[in-house]
């Protein structure tokens, strides 16, 4: 492990306000029986307030949750991510601004139950997920994450989905309407399409967010509503979502000047 990251690790120790939960109390009973976290039910303490609490998943360094927060006081924002090198910016930002209104929890998405208690979060934000093409239940918007988020979500809870992927975007939208979720906001296009929607949705740019803008790829969103009874299911039938077809139709992609690793399998496998 290299020094940098070292420092990093040994200087998140010292932020408030990053929480960083040992995963083997987490696993104590088994992975299918998540024991809770003290802070589950308890975030508003933590920050002092009775605001709403919202979550960006996979925050990476913490950018877009910074950001977020910033724009509006009114709120408490929470970053999510497994990787303590990245959380070490966003953490380090909020530390030396005095942000009262911003947190990050160290732990892996799937894990997110056990910190946060039925009604205690508002909205979740997706923002350029991995759209994981061969496994459905690890995409973040799949129903077995829908079933998570409902778990803690306000009635009315809101989750946003921001990605360059149009395989997850559609991927998404199928999951919406096989069970009859309500969409706010749609689009295919974020920056060229007329479509309604937060300013705050066009004004906050992610690093990645950036990168495919720079390289001349459309920025998807969408938003919707957990308001769903009963079981959610996957959309099955290639009328409701064509697996194949829109993985096929995704565009190659650069990642600091070397190929994604999607792109990479196109062109092994001559589809591009």
């Amino acid at each position: 492990m290299g020094h940098d990251k070292l420092r990093k690790f040994a200087e998140n120790e010292t932020f408030s306000c990053l929480l960083q939960p040992s995963a083997q109390e987490l696993l104590a009973d088994g992975y299918f029986h998540l024991r809770d976290h003290a802070v589950k039910g308890r975030w508003h303490e933590r920050f002092g307030n009775a605001n709403p609490i919202v979550l960006e998943l996979g925050c990476g360094k913490g950018e877009y949750t910074i950001a977020l927060a910033e724009r509006d006081p009114s709120r408490n924002y929470i970053g999510v991510d497994i990787k303590g090198a990245r959380l070490w910016k966003g953490a380090k930002y909020a530390t030396e601004h005095a942000l009262p209104n911003v947190a990050f929890l160290r732990t892996r998405v799937e894990f997110i139950t056990a910190f946060f208690a039925p009604g205690e979060v508002s909205e979740v934000w997706l923002t350029f997920s991995d759209p994981q093409y061969r496994s459905e239940n690890s995409r973040l918007c799949s129903p077995l994450f829908l079933e998570r988020y409902r778990s803690f979500l306000k009635p009315g809870g809101i989750v946003h989905l921001k990605t360059d992927s149009r395989f997850l975007h559609e991927y998404a939208r199928a999951v919406c309407a096989v069970n009859k979720l309500r969409v706010l906001s749609c689009t295919q296009d974020l920056y060229n399409q007329q479509v309604e929607v937060q300013p705050v949705v066009r004004e906050v740019q992610t690093f990645y967010e950036q990168l495919f803008l720079e390289q001349g790829y459309p920025i998807t969103y969408l938003s919707f509503v957990i308001d769903h009874e009963g079981p959610f299911v996957s959309p099955r039938d290639p009328e409701e979502f064509d697996s194949k077809a829109w993985r096929a139709a995704e565009g190659p992609r650069l990642l600091f000047g070397h190929d994604s690793a999607e792109t990479r399998r196109q062109k092994l496998h001559g589809e591009l």
